[in-house]
């Protein structure tokens, strides 16, 4: 890539692409593209279209895409696996139709199978059931590679996939009814730790700044109850019912008038609840990292790297004309994490003594734990050259620090 090349982030202001524009800003990509949902549309095709036609990016990255937690993934799996379909449809066939240079596709770590052998390599792909929670966001990843490889084979296109395992940084998603597990746990954590201080202040503005099922810190929270006359008590009720709906109980709250006595609380007041048992192992990646690689292999490596494989034998045939082998091209995708995992107990623990929480953590085994474990094989990634350098426990100092002060 050239400097003065025109780069199209798809996706530029999520937890991936903001990553990705920060990353070609530092090494001198100026000329970089972004749309915001309001500005174009990447369900409908023929904005898409038109986008493309009319801008004929040089390079396309495509970040964008419909992301949720356990509880999202198993709740809206139609729009999940719809929106992740024409998202990718969209963008790829536009890419190739405008004759982009290269095109690199974001895809997820949940596109192997639920027992996939651990450490999870690239040529797990397709040899088992998937795991029943996110099966249609993983099946419209899937697709998604298998869009690319297609049109590699057929069209001559240089379409990279990668698949990055669980990723979190800034801009990460801390919507409680729509978040990933490690950013849910912080801002959860964080709460917890507010209520049993007393410190509504800092409760109060972490509403205002991301409001849960469109209660704030102050007026939708007074409106709601229909008691403005009552004043601040009043919102405290409101809002410990809402943080109890998320898992953030308190037995004994403290209302403001209290504030000021809460160094003598129990810290066993506060509990915060986790879904499942806490066994599973996860592996998690520094958002900067992952677009950091993004951008390696987007600079160094085309599919014509990745897409050497053996004659495959077929039945013989009399006919001359008809070949007695075949060379399959699959699997090319790449695997971007750090080979690294940590339980989710682990996690949860981390993240308190990171936040500073003395109450409690709930594992609630009456939810789904999803898969167990989740561990993905980088040796492609080293040996082309990455390897992360961010591991968790800094990380997660990274994002607390990040999420009080945004």
């Amino acid at each position: 890539m050239q400097h003065s090349d025109k780069i199209y982030i798809a996706g530029h202001r999520g937890l991936v692409g903001s990553a990705l524009w920060k990353n070609l800003l530092s090494k001198g990509y100026k000329n970089l593209v972004g749309r915001t949902k309001t500005e174009l549309d990447l369900l409908d095709t023929r904005a898409v279209n038109n986008f493309f036609e009319t801008e004929k990016p040089d390079y396309v990255i495509l970040a964008a895409a419909k992301v949720g937690g356990i509880v999202a993934n198993n709740t809206y799996r139609g729009e999940f696996i719809y929106e992740n379909l024409m998202i990718q449809n969209n963008v790829i066939h536009a890419a190739y139709l405008s004759g982009a240079k290269k095109l690199l596709f974001l895809g997820s770590t949940c596109i192997y199978p639920r027992d996939a052998p651990q450490p999870m390599t690239e040529d797990c792909l397709l040899t088992g059931p998937l795991e029943y929670t996110n099966e249609p966001y993983a099946i419209a990843k899937i697709a998604g590679i298998k869009l690319c490889e297609s049109y590699n084979i057929q069209y001559g296109t240089n379409y990279i996939s990668v698949m990055p395992t669980n990723l979190y940084g800034p801009n990460d998603n801390f919507n409680l009814e729509t978040s990933h597990v490690l950013p849910a746990l912080v801002r959860k954590i964080h709460l917890g730790k507010c209520l049993e201080e007393g410190n509504w202040d800092s409760i109060r503005e972490d509403l205002n700044k991301r409001p849960i099922e469109g209660i704030d810190g102050e007026e939708n929270a007074k409106r709601r109850r229909g008691d403005e006359a009552k004043g601040r008590f009043g919102d405290e009720k409101v809002i410990i019912n809402i943080l109890e709906k998320y898992g953030i109980s308190v037995t004994h709250p403290l209302t403001s008038s209290q504030s000021a006595k809460s160094s003598s609380q129990s810290v066993e007041s506060v509990t915060v609840e986790i879904w499942g048992s806490g066994a599973p192992m996860r592996e998690f990646l520094w958002s900067e990292e992952m677009a950091d690689a993004c951008v390696f292999l987007m600079e160094n490596i085309d599919f014509k790297d990745l897409s050497y494989s053996p004659l495959r034998p077929i039945a013989p045939s009399k006919d001359p004309h008809n070949p007695s082998s075949i060379r399959e091209i699959r699997n090319t995708h790449i695997n971007i994490g750090t080979g690294h995992e940590i339980s989710i107990r682990d996690l949860a623990h981390l993240i308190k003594e990171k936040v500073g929480f003395k109450g409690n953590l709930f594992f609630n085994t009456s939810k789904p734990d999803g898969t167990m474990r989740k561990l993905t094989d980088v040796s492609k990634l080293n040996q082309l050259g990455w390897q992360h350098q961010i591991d968790i426990e800094e990380g997660v100092g990274r994002l607390y620090n990040w999420y009080l002060d945004n």
